[in-house]
């Protein structure tokens, strides 16, 4: 039953049950559209197999957005195709888009809607070399298909000790590239002005991003916040079936010099600084959002002075 509490002398309303969460959470919204622009080794494929699991039971639509040769960014036509196709093409439901894209600003194609935004992101060099042995050995996801470098051995130390090209601290850069979009610059490995864009689109455009390292935190501030895409994901996620979906079958973890090495890198500073501002900024939604025990604070603001009686 849908309720509303009223408090008489102070004229205070407090929206409760099922009227709270249908209109505080656009229930009601049948084009509602959110976008997930997935960074690669942050543990994407284990919170999309969240969404392909919840998409039939909360009643909405969940697509992969597959860019041609893994590519990172758009063509500036493929950019505006996206866009007006995004917002123009009603499957008259929620839908939940998700892919390996940068991110990409709407304002600029005179779309009727804007999308919402998420994200995860993960302490730099741990993703790059989680991704450096997913190459060599796979995961548990597909166990059986073979990779591009499946069979060789060498390690990730052994690789920065010989200056090969791919743990060059240059591959660092991907997570603010990712935050700060298609511009050119945004690309060019250590840019500054490309690391304040990432961090003000970040606060200004994405309504949460996460931490690989607090998935389960992550997982329950968006039920918390959008239950119309995520309600029953917290438990699903603490079932295991989807916790730890792929897994890279083998890590070693580098040595003490090889760490110093990136740490001495202007990409690892910016990389990583961007990695903890997002942390902190994560912490503040959390605490706010979340009890210690991870459930939802609920609403905790109402309505008074209300005129006229």
């Amino acid at each position: 039953m849908n309720t509303q509490q009223v408090n008489s002398n102070s004229n205070q309303v407090i929206c409760s049950g099922e009227e709270a969460e249908g209109k505080n959470h656009f229930s009601s919204v049948q084009n509602h559209i959110l976008i997930y622009n997935r960074i690669p080794k942050t543990g994407s494929t284990s919170f999309v197999g969240l969404g392909y699991d919840l998409c039939s039971k909360n009643d909405y639509k969940v697509l992969h957005v597959n860019i041609s040769k893994n590519a990172n960014i758009m063509s500036l036509s493929d950019q505006l195709r996206f866009a007006w196709n995004l917002t123009e093409w009603s499957f008259n439901k929620p839908t939940f888009y998700h892919g390996h894209v940068a991110y990409l600003d709407f304002t600029r194609f005179g779309v009727s809607s804007l999308p919402m935004l998420i994200n995860i992101v993960r302490q730099p060099l741990d993703r790059m070399i989680s991704y450096y042995y997913f190459l060599r050995y796979g995961d548990d996801f597909r166990p059986h298909l073979v990779r591009k470098k499946q069979g060789n051995k060498m390690t990730f130390d052994e690789c920065v000790k010989s200056s090969l090209h791919e743990c060059d601290p240059n591959n660092l850069w991907l997570q603010v590239p990712y935050f700060c979009g298609h511009h050119a610059d945004c690309w060019v490995p250590g840019s500054r002005w490309a690391y304040e864009q990432a961090k003000t689109n970040l606060v200004n455009k994405y309504l949460v991003v996460g931490v690989t390292e607090q998935m389960e935190e992550f997982v329950a501030v968006l039920e918390a916040t959008l239950p119309m895409y995520f309600k029953g994901a917290l438990s699903l996620y603490r079932k295991g079936s989807k916790s730890h979906l792929r897994k890279t079958n083998t890590k070693i973890p580098p040595k003490t010099e090889t760490l110093e090495y990136f740490k001495n890198s202007s990409v690892w500073q910016l990389e990583n600084k961007f990695y903890e501002f997002a942390l902190r900024q994560f912490e503040a939604i959390k605490s706010r959002t979340l009890n210690s025990d991870l459930t939802d604070k609920g609403p905790q603001f109402f309505y008074e002075k209300i005129r006229p009686k």
